[in-house]
């Protein structure tokens, strides 16, 4: 029983500085080169409403304006310097005549106020991924529904702009 003990915690030890380190590892694709990127739409699901105390109209707009703050804080703040074009709505996947594709999939918003979200960043020409984020929990913390989802969409800007900038100071 001590021999198991003392081996799990030794492989334990062991696994952990990796893990840590790849927290935040960049992409091992360069993409500070791509200057026309087409921003998708992050796509919560519009059946969450009732959980969260809200009508579905309701949660449409919320929906809608937590995409049209995290759009702007992109296009101005983590991909400044680029040319961003930015989906309409969920349906908008015209990438034609852009460098990158950043598409958001599995996004979840519930009841403990976490946005859970992957991200992908996609080659227009081929159609292919040419790096991920995995589905990855985003925190914000002491908020309400619409300022932690801001907060969480800021925290995925931020992720952005290491990923595709390689440029890791805040900007303000």
């Amino acid at each position: 029983m001590k021999r198991i003990v003392v081996t799990s915690l030794f492989l334990f030890c062991m696994v952990l500085p990796a893990s840590l380190a790849a927290r935040d590892k960049k992409p091992s694709v360069d993409m500070s080169n791509m200057n026309r990127i087409f921003l998708g739409w992050v796509d919560l699901d519009p059946y969450n409403f009732a959980e969260l105390g809200y009508s579905k109209a309701e949660w449409a707009d919320v929906i809608g304006n937590a995409n049209a703050t995290f759009q702007h804080k992109c296009q101005s703040k983590y991909l400044a310097g680029r040319t961003v074009t930015l989906a309409k709505d969920k349906g908008d996947e015209n990438a034609a005549g852009n460098d990158l594709y950043i598409k958001f999939s599995d996004a979840s918003f519930g009841r403990d106020y976490r946005l859970r979200l992957s991200v992908h960043f996609i080659d227009p020409k081929t159609n292919s991924e040419i790096a991920s984020i995995p589905l990855k929990k985003y925190t914000g913390r002491l908020c309400g529904v619409v300022s932690c989802l801001d907060k969480e969409l800021e925290e995925v800007g931020s992720k952005l702009q290491l990923d595709v900038t390689g440029d890791t100071k805040k900007k303000k």
